[in-house]
């Protein structure tokens, strides 16, 4: 597992925003890289905030997975559990066949109250 990293400016105003949407009454989960293998393209610790109507905020794949990871959120929100998602290449092997988006991620998503 990849250690986590610092906040950046952007992720910290992702989080921002996810404050400013609970004070505006907006249903809201965040999706949260927590584990990474191989070539993904966000370190463990970003994040992607979401509302209930689909609206989001941030990066946790660079664009890869963001719109299964959105539908993902909208049902946490929805039922109120919380999901661990995982993706991509499931071992090594895709190295020595030349894969150029190897690799793997694991997104923790949770409605936030």
């Amino acid at each position: 597992m990849s250690a986590v990293q610092p906040l950046t400016l952007g992720e910290a105003d992702v989080l921002a925003i996810a404050e400013d949407w609970l004070r505006a009454g907006r249903a809201v989960a965040l999706a949260t890289v927590v584990e990474t293998w191989g070539s993904a393209p966000r370190p463990v610790g970003s994040h992607l905030v979401i509302d209930s109507d689909g609206h989001f905020e941030g990066s946790v794949s660079g664009g890869c997975v963001e719109g299964a990871v959105i539908g993902e959120a909208i049902d946490v929100i929805a039922a109120g559990e919380p999901r661990l998602l995982e993706f991509g290449v499931a071992d090594e092997t895709a190295w020595r066949v030349g894969l150029s988006c190897g690799g793997r991620i694991k997104v923790y998503v949770e409605k936030v109250v």
